[in-house]
């Protein structure tokens, strides 16, 4: 099954993505995590990468492309994949679309008010990289981690003023996927506002028709 995630910060798209991967046996292939691996193995597309964030650039679409197709001649990409964080833009969705054939893309739904509320709350620990929300998983003492006692922070793009610019970058950016898809029939909408059980429940439903 070829499968694409869309939706703002904060729907949820990692943790249905992991649950996914694990129900149909296929690789969840972020943008973010190729970026990484390339540039921690060295790779070719790796040392291209990480010049140009040296540069201060924006990795140019033609890069990200070529990470992506490079992904899909692995193994466990031959039965299926969930791509989370590309295409990005238009251009991107068309080279997907010489690349491989989609089976649906799955646009996860939720409303701006409720995205501001899921990414302010959030809180790190610093040294471990453990994530709290202050609503709906609080550490056992406010502010404090449970297993290192140090104090928890808000990291800087978790701060209403950067939730604000990453939503109006993802509706310019990606908005516009939304109806290149849904004028090729393949969107499935999602209400990413229940819980992450109720919320794959829905994808598994909705994928089966």
């Amino acid at each position: 099954m070829n499968l694409v995630f869309l939706g703002p910060p904060g729907a949820g798209k990692g943790t249905i993505a992991a649950r996914a991967k694990e129900f149909y046996g296929i690789p969840h292939i972020s943008t973010g995590d190729l970026f990484r691996y390339n540039i921690k193995n060295d790779t070719e597309l790796g040392k291209e990468v990480k010049a140009i964030l040296a540069s201060g650039d924006l990795v140019p679409d033609s890069v990200t492309i070529k990470m992506v197709e490079d992904r899909f001649t692995n193994d466990d990409a031959q039965k299926g994949f969930i791509l989370d964080g590309f295409p990005r833009t238009i251009f991107q969705a068309d080279a997907l679309k010489d690349m491989k054939e989609l089976d649906a893309v799955v646009n996860f739904v939720l409303d701006r008010e409720e995205i501001i509320k899921r990414l302010s709350g959030r809180r790190m620990c610093k040294s471990t990289g453990k994530i709290y929300h202050i609503i709906y998983n609080p550490p056992k003492v406010e502010g404090i981690d449970d297993e290192t006692g140090e104090a928890l922070i808000q990291r800087d793009d978790d701060k209403e003023e950067a939730i604000l610019n990453r939503l109006d970058v993802y509706k310019a950016q990606t908005e516009p996927l939304i109806a290149y898809y849904r004028e090729k029939g393949l969107i499935v909408d999602i209400d990413a506002s229940a819980s992450p059980e109720e919320v794959f429940e829905q994808v598994k439903k909705a994928l089966a028709k």
